[in-house]
């Protein structure tokens, strides 16, 4: 099957087997090895990404589902020049990360946060990422981070 999606804002028309699963036409046919395959059942996060600018866990979504739709990764959010877009910059700033294995779709979910609540409070922030599961953090330093990047004035 073809599949004519936009990823990270370049389009694409690949041949795909309709069974294929979006995290791993991202990884092995686009490439973008930021949404990690983690577990497989939506429970870590890890392979979360924005799809239309709606976080989705792409471990359960077909690529075929991408058909005529812009997929969005932690890889295209930095600026052309390298400068990292202000949601990643507060994950530096407040060592909102520590392994990386998880940031890249933690990420993903704060910038889709963000965008549906500019102003969250630190429980809204808590809330907001709990299908995202860390091992190393805590999650202090990710909410600290989140709550950075909405006093900076992010919604996108």
């Amino acid at each position: 099957m073809q599949v004519n999606t936009t990823v990270n804002g370049e389009a694409r028309r690949d041949e795909i087997e309709d069974r294929l699963l979006m995290v791993h036409y991202l990884r092995d046919v686009c490439g973008v090895t930021a949404p990690n395959v983690g577990c497989d059942t939506t429970s870590c996060g890890a392979c979360t990404v924005l799809l239309d600018g709606e976080s989705v866990k792409s471990c359960t979504v077909l690529a075929v589902q991408t058909d005529g739709r812009e997929v969005s990764t932690v890889e295209g959010l930095a600026a052309a020049d390298g400068t990292l877009h202000p949601v990643q910059a507060a994950f530096r700033q407040e060592h909102g990360l520590q392994c990386g294995f998880c940031t890249p779709g933690m990420v993903m979910a704060a910038v889709s946060l963000l965008h549906d609540n500019p102003k969250p409070t630190e429980q809204e922030v808590r809330q907001g990422l709990e299908g995202n599961f860390c091992r190393c953090t805590g999650y202090h330093n990710v909410v600290r981070a989140v709550l950075a990047a909405a006093a900076d004035g992010v919604t996108a």
